[in-house]
């Protein structure tokens, strides 16, 4: 209910008995009127609006909270390089000895001649009371000694339990004399933008600091790794809060703090968050098995456009689709193919192409999962027994090399390009991978639609319209199939010569 209504309504009372009011003395007995009824009728306008301050204070979870989150600093020894010119040795138990120690640490008979030592800062907390610490894995790279530092005043030198590149997390070990005060994870799930969080770290090297704001965004993808799914916050993060936690209003941590965003390296509310529904299933494994122990499908995907999706009869751009697989991994072993869209993967809709290994990198090791693929139109329901990444890195590495067999020559033109069959000769002195298979584009005509979607001389063509092809003439047989059917498009599957695949919808001039 407003001013507005509340002056005419109590107006027209009043007028009935007579009394009558200025109307700067009439508003003021309407804002009492309204004050004094507001908790019976649900508040007013001008009440409502106090809920949209954000919480009055946090000092009482930041005090709660701040023994758990812990500096890290870090040293590295660093080799001195000897300056050119001659130094002067000065005899044993001069005056002098201690200034030149200083002025001159590469002199030949200084007393220390340790190297000199580099440390960084970065925060963490502590997730166990029984001494484990989680940060990121840059704050500890290339680190000799890491020490963690708590609000008291302790220091415990720390053992590096595990790291993980990928999604930038390590876990350190410590061994304090009683348990320590620890948070654990929330469900990053569940927070929404415009969320108030809370940051608490070490930014410039000032401990203990804590800094308020909202979840900006989620799901952020700033390329800088395969399982990118940021929170946003405009909570203030600067260097030093790497490893630090972000934490809800109900003192959870739901994120942590791993990069910013910023022209001039300070806070610009552009702070980006590991969120804990990623963070913590790489801790446990880390803490348990000192690595990683991600999911493995072993495929090469890429983004189903807009143009690909109307290619293959889709009614929207959704889903993963499937360039290369792996020889004997998951998926060639469930018979997924080249040219499937994944649609779904244990349940769960792959809406985005980047969907998809994050929810195999989650998915346990073994565990047999159902996969829907669409192929030729037709969806089709595939049971996959996820493999293992690390395992999987290894395979494609060890395959890398080997030989295959042979093919032969013909040199056919088609969508503007010169094609020819892959030799033995050609594949060795092209450096072709010998498990990349189809037909040689050798040239490109100047002003083609080829050339118009960057088709390059030296990549393969694998597949047209997802029909295996290995001479010009199967390419030339494919493309008229494609006319008669009165398609104006044809997709192709184009390899590079290390076996990257990638798929490019080409127009048919008719």
């Amino acid at each position: 209910m407003g001013i507005l209504y509340l002056k005419e309504k109590w107006g027209s009372i009043l007028r009935r008995v007579g009394i009558r009011f200025v109307s700067s003395t009439f508003t003021a007995l309407l804002l009492a009127l309204a004050i004094i009824f507001a908790p019976l009728s649900g508040g007013m306008v001008f009440a409502q609006a106090q809920s949209f301050n954000g919480p009055t204070s946090v000092a009482d979870l930041a005090e709660e909270l701040l023994d758990a989150v812990v500096n890290i600093s870090t040293s590295q020894k660093v080799a001195q390089r000897r300056p050119n010119i001659p130094l002067p040795k000065v005899p044993e138990g001069s005056p002098f000895q201690e200034f030149f120690d200083e002025l001159l640490p590469n002199r030949p008979n200084r007393k220390n001649k340790s190297p000199r030592q580099r440390s960084s800062l970065g925060s963490g907390f502590v997730i166990d009371a029984s001494g484990i610490v989680v940060t990121n894995n840059h704050v500890i790279a290339n680190a000799d000694e890491v020490t963690v530092n708590f609000a008291d005043g302790t220091k415990l030198e720390a053992e590096v339990v595990g790291r993980d590149p990928k999604v930038d997390i390590a876990i350190l070990r410590v061994k304090p004399e009683k348990p320590l005060k620890s948070v654990k994870f929330g469900d990053s799930n569940k927070s929404r933008i415009g969320d108030w969080v809370m940051a608490i770290g070490n930014p410039l090297g000032l401990s203990g600091t804590v800094t308020l704001g909202i979840v900006s965004a989620i799901n952020r993808n700033i390329n800088s790794g395969p399982y990118d799914s940021f929170i946003q916050t405009d909570a203030a993060i600067n260097r030093g809060n790497s490893g630090g936690p972000l934490f809800n209003m109900a003192g959870d941590v739901i994120g942590i703090n791993t990069a910013i965003i910023s022209p001039s390296g300070g806070s610009i509310g552009l702070g980006f968050s590991i969120p804990s529904s990623l963070a913590k299933n790489v801790v446990e494994q880390l803490t348990k098995y000192g690595e990683t122990r991600r999911g493995w499908l072993g495929v090469q995907i890429q983004t189903v456009t807009e143009e690909i999706a109307e290619t293959l009869a889709m009614d929207e751009a959704k889903g993963a689709l499937v360039g290369e697989v792996v020889p004997n991994g998951p998926a060639a072993k469930a018979e997924i193919k080249s040219g499937d869209v994944i649609l779904s993967f244990d349940g769960k809709p792959i809406v985005r192409m980047r969907d998809l290994p994050r929810i195999v990198a989650d998915t346990p090791v073994d565990k047999e999962v159902e996969v829907v693929v669409l192929r030729k139109g037709e969806e089709i329901i595939l049971g996959v027994a996820v493999g293992r990444l690390e395992d999987g890195e290894k395979q494609i590495a060890a395959s890398n090399g080997q030989e295959k067999e042979e093919a032969k020559e013909n040199i056919e033109t088609s969508l503007g390009m010169k094609l020819g069959e892959i030799t033995d000769e050609i594949r060795k002195s092209e450096g072709i991978k010998d498990t990349v298979n189809g037909v040689l584009i050798l040239n490109i005509e100047e002003g083609s639609n080829a050339q118009d979607k960057k088709i390059k001389a030296g990549e393969i063509i694998v597949e047209v319209g997802q029909e295996a092809v290995s001479t010009g003439a199967e390419v030339i047989a494919r493309v008229e199939a494609l006319k008669k059917k009165g398609r104006g498009n044809a997709l192709l599957m184009v390899s590079s010569k290390t076996g990257d695949i990638r798929f490019v919808v080409v127009r048919i001039d008719q």
